[in-house]
């Protein structure tokens, strides 16, 4: 798979700009600022309807204009596809496919596959568990995008159930009579979320065990003797982990709903379910966030990213690389062998501040990105 041509209209810092493309590498190479990293977020939205940099759509649209167009040309074997969309803020945004409007947002996930390398990789690591819940998420679109649908409706189930719990709660702490009747549909709800939940949670379980092979190879060729690495996926509907398949998950999220029923009325939330499961990494013995050093995080972060790869490339949709001046980041050892791990990549997209931060195996096209113009040099 691989963009022939990209074209954005008031789409960050760029009024208008077309970039034709090759496979193989492309680096951007320009001063932080210019919008070398623009480009590459537009690659990365269209695979994801989201950003790597912000978590709405208002900052993707140029100051001054009221929406945003992202056109891609993909090519995949001898299929060739245009897809487009238009941002808008506020409203509901807008996609074609072949120039057909008849299509919804969600229709052209899996068009544009990218696995994306960032400083932001970090947080995988050292941050949150909904960082890491959020990886996986994104990987399993990815790999199958109707569980793009399946997401979303967990994410409103949730979201419903919620306000129901806060509305109950609310009440009880007011000592009004309506919290009974607020909660005469708890039960339907409940069946709601765990129908969904049992879903993602099986589909999240499956991609765990299909990463960890992958990671730690991945992690051995990054920093050789430096693992093993373990992935371990934490429920909190099932913390012994005996549930498996979509059934066996359903049953245990609603007996755990059962047992938190009233603790999430006091509270007014919703305390079981994937939104509050962890996957937790270990290198070695030891969890690798809080014990594992800066080298160390860096290198489980990018084998992470690599072993998406990997599995994506298997299942026979080779994925767009892009590495977002992740090579400014990186030690003289770590770069190279990242460098040599990618350079294969049907197509490889590179943003950089200086040349010198390009490997020298990263040999291909090469553009400099200044004032808002990208050159072909």
């Amino acid at each position: 798979m691989h963009v022939t041509h990209l074209s954005l209209a008031d789409f960050r810092s760029y009024a208008r700009v077309e970039v034709p493309l090759d496979p193989g590498v492309t680096s951007f190479v320009g001063a932080n600022g210019q919008g070398k990293t623009n480009l590459v977020e537009a690659v990365g939205y269209l695979a994801t309807l989201a950003s790597h940099r912000v978590s709405s759509d208002a900052p993707l649209v140029r100051m001054g204009a009221e929406r945003a167009v992202v056109r891609a040309a993909v090519t995949q074997g001898e299929r060739s596809q245009l897809v487009e969309l238009e941002i808008n803020p506020g409203r509901a945004n807008r996609a074609r496919i072949n120039r057909s409007s008849q299509v919804r947002p969600r229709d052209v996930l899996g068009i544009t596959r990218t696995v994306l390398f960032a400083p932001e990789d970090l947080t995988l690591v050292k941050g949150d568990p909904g960082d890491r819940r959020r990886f996986l998420d994104e990987l399993l679109t990815a790999r199958t995008p109707r569980m793009a649908g399946v997401r979303s409706d967990y994410e409103r189930v949730l979201k419903q159930r919620n306000t129901l719990l806060k509305s109950a709660a609310l009440a009880r702490r007011h000592g009004g009579s309506s919290a009974k009747a607020d909660l005469s549909t708890l039960d339907v709800w409940d069946q709601h979320l765990a129908r969904a939940g049992a879903e993602l949670l099986a589909r999240r379980l499956e991609l765990v065990a299909a990463l960890q092979p992958l990671t730690d190879k991945a992690y051995e060729a990054l920093a050789p003797g430096g693992g093993p690495v373990a992935l371990e996926y934490r429920c909190s509907a099932d913390p012994q982990g005996e549930a498996q398949s979509a059934e066996q998950l359903f049953g245990a999220l609603m007996s755990a709903l059962g047992e938190a029923r009233r603790q999430e009325i006091e509270r007014g939330v919703t305390l079981v379910g994937p939104h509050r499961d962890e996957l937790l990494l270990r290198l070695g013995a030891l969890p690798a966030k809080g014990y594992a050093s800066h080298g160390e995080s860096w290198s489980y972060a990018l084998a992470l990213r690599l072993a998406s790869y990997d599995l994506l490339r298997a299942e026979g949709n080779e994925p767009i690389l892009v590495l977002d001046d992740v090579f400014a980041e990186l030690d003289a050892r770590r770069r190279e062998r990242l460098a040599e791990l990618v350079a294969p990549g049907e197509q490889v997209l590179v943003t950089a501040a200086v040349d010198e931060d390009v490997p020298g195996v990263l040999t291909g096209a090469r553009y400099t990105v200044a004032e808002g113009g990208v050159t072909r040099v």
